[in-house]
């Protein structure tokens, strides 16, 4: 049976974004090193740290699903229709698109539905939950199993925040596994049920 991740970027201050949807802060991590791990993709590459790498090419080794909302599925253009984990994509909207041109599964009935129907093509692989209300629904459903926080060292001030809106809280997770890379620190979470 597949796991549920969340692996995102965080500013200290725990935003995943500025206000207007930039990461190139949280996101320099990906080409900051000297260790070439390519993507699922090939449009996209990575030079990361010889400490991030593993954790890099297992994230995209393992990946057999990705989960997001539709605000992220918009915001990025649905990746162009490919995704850098080069996995199936479930995106959990109200209104899907009627001419997306790519193959990706509209959700309309919730993250507990698009969860449901990613595992069951995800096989023994991670289903990986890639936005935040998608990944705050996932933990009020008891539906995450973990949480990779790619912690960076600055200090957002505002923007969109990983963990705002709870509805079943406090959400107690393992001592953190802790590997630090070139300008993050990664920590990787068990969701403690």
């Amino acid at each position: 049976m597949s796991k549920v991740v969340a692996h995102l970027s965080m500013s200290l201050d725990g935003f995943i974004a500025d206000p207007d949807d930039g990461v190139r802060e949280l996101f320099d991590w990906y080409d900051n090193g000297e260790v070439t791990v390519p993507s699922n993709d090939p449009r996209w590459t990575h030079h990361v740290s010889a400490a991030s790498a593993p954790l890099l090419r297992e994230a995209y080794a393992t990946a057999g699903a990705l989960v997001t909302g539709r605000r992220l599925f918009d915001h990025t253009h649905g990746w162009g229709g490919n995704h850098p984990a080069g996995v199936p994509l479930f995106v959990v909207t109200h209104r899907p698109p009627a001419d997306w041109p790519h193959p990706v599964t509209f959700v309309t009935d919730g993250v507990v539905s698009a969860i449901e129907q990613a595992k069951a093509v995800a096989g023994d692989k991670v289903v990986s939950a890639a936005s935040t209300t998608v990944v705050q629904q996932a933990l009020d459903a008891g539906l995450l199993d973990e949480i990779v926080v790619n912690l960076i060292p600055v200090l957002l001030g505002e923007g969109i925040p990983f963990f705002a809106n709870l509805a079943k809280h406090p959400v107690r997770l393992s001592d953190p596994e802790v590997i630090e890379g070139n300008r993050v620190t990664h920590l990787r979470y068990q969701v403690i049920r």
